[in-house]
């Protein structure tokens, strides 16, 4: 079902064929009940995540006493820990059919809410690594059944502007979540405790909300029969498509490799951030805000690039989107006076490839799976991302300490430049044969 009840009473005047037409464009344009629910699961979610991401760090440099070492060790598991388990949840939930992506993805929203507390409990780096570990594997398993509910409540004309609705409403979490724990670090006298505590609470909201609010079946929007003549008996399902033989699909596989080698470039956030700080010496007191400014482009951004990934094309966006990453990569090697000014279009670029490939890819990769591999087609390009993103981690890393950070950020640009070009010739169209769930498919 959709939000969009405005219609008006059919008249005489129009003809049958322009209401039908009217009602499908409308249900194009409108937003899916189920994709604004669990926009609001992740913004509860995002909230908690973010207080705990904005006072990590120097909770355990700080209070418990970690050397950079011990905390750089638990920085890789904390970023890289989900990327190896996304695969096992997207298939899981795939096996479970329609009513498997809302079991899967409660199981691992529950896992990471309970893991707030058990910060508190543990003061030592293994324990600590263990409960962060357990933190993203939640992560991991509920990213991919979460996309393809998405992607089956919306039309498929429209999962761009899904996606990006959904991801605007994340943003928006995470924009949140570092102002109430600052507040929080200031008002109360405990103020790890409340932090941590606070988590939990909000955690476990978000969990309440999943389970009481998101249908445990997603219907495919194109199956929405409302006002038509009872659809015909449905033949059983295949079976599930295994993870080979996605791979062999070749839409699944072009773009599996494109998010690898551009997620070989992507240089992290954290790195980005302390790239421009050095830059322009920025006080250490306003480090802490610069995530912020990418928030605040990507939600302002996302539902617009999501509506104009469903005119240009997915693919075509997302590769704009990580050609706006190398003008900010170009910024920061530009021998221009800093200030504000730079800061902002930094972040503002920041921000702006983020709403450009984010959603986008996800939306891109439900056109090349069926229905009964959502999960695990979303897993598999989502996987390549962000193993190919901690590598360039690692690698980012190590020019910087070798080389300097200059030198790292052209290397990582002159990569990019590479990398786009060599996605653009694969994500080239092979023919004119249309792509799986394309909107011909399911227009009446």
């Amino acid at each position: 079902m959709y939000l969009a009840d405005g219609r008006p009473a059919p008249s005489a005047s129009v003809p049958p064929g322009g209401r039908r037409a009217g009602r499908n464009r409308r249900a194009r344009a409108a937003v899916p009940s189920t994709v604004l629910v669990l926009g609001v699961v992740s913004l509860i979610t995002d909230i908690s995540s973010e207080m705990i991401t904005a006072v990590l760090p120097l909770y355990l440099v700080a209070e418990l006493g970690l050397s950079p070492l011990g905390f750089g060790v638990l920085d890789g598991v904390y970023n890289g820990v989900s990327a190896l388990v996304r695969l096992v949840g997207g298939r899981i939930s795939d096996r479970g059919g329609g009513r498997g992506h809302k079991a899967v993805a409660a199981v691992g929203y529950g896992l990471s809410a309970l893991c707030k507390p058990l910060l508190l409990m543990v003061h030592s780096l293994p324990l600590i690594g263990a409960v962060l570990a357990v933190d993203r594997t939640g992560k991991g398993l509920r990213t991919a059944p979460r996309d393809a509910m998405i992607s089956l409540a919306a039309e498929p004309a429209a999962r761009g502007r899904a996606f990006g609705v959904h991801r605007a409403m994340d943003t928006a979490g995470a924009l949140c979540g570092p102002l109430v724990a600052f507040v929080l670090l200031r008002a109360a006298a405990e103020g790890y405790d409340a932090v941590f505590t606070v988590s939990f609470c909000v955690a476990v909201l978000g969990v309440v909300v999943l389970l009481l609010f998101v249908p445990g079946r997603a219907l495919p929007a194109a199956e929405d029969t409302a006002g038509r003549a009872p659809a015909p008996p449905r033949t059983p399902a295949p079976p599930r498509t295994p993870v080979r033989a996605l791979l062999g699909r070749p839409q699944v596989r072009r773009l599996t490799g494109c998010a690898v080698l551009l997620g070989l470039t992507t240089v992290s956030d954290s790195f980005l951030y302390l790239t421009l700080q050095r830059r322009l010496d920025l006080p250490a007191a306003w480090f802490p805000l610069l995530p912020l400014g990418t928030a605040a482009a990507f939600l302002s951004l996302a539902v617009p690039m999501g509506a104009i990934a469903d005119r240009i094309g997915r693919r075509r966006l997302f590769l704009a989107g990580h050609l706006v990453l190398l003008c900010a990569y170009g910024l920061l090697l530009a021998p221009v006076g800093g200030g504000v000014t730079l800061v902002c279009a930094v972040l503002v670029l920041h921000g702006t490839f983020y709403a450009a490939t984010d959603g986008v890819l996800a939306a891109a990769t439900a056109d090349a799976v069926p229905e009964d591999a959502r999960g695990s087609g979303l897993a598999v390009v989502q996987t390549g991302q962000t193993a190919a993103r901690f590598v360039c981690s690692l690698a980012f890393g190590a020019a910087w300490t070798a080389w300097g950070d200059r030198t790292a950020v052209l290397a990582a640009a002159v990569g990019l430049a590479l990398a786009a070009a060599l996605s653009a010739r694969l994500l080239r169209p092979a023919g004119p044969a249309p792509a799986p769930n394309s909107p011909s498919e399911h227009t009446p």
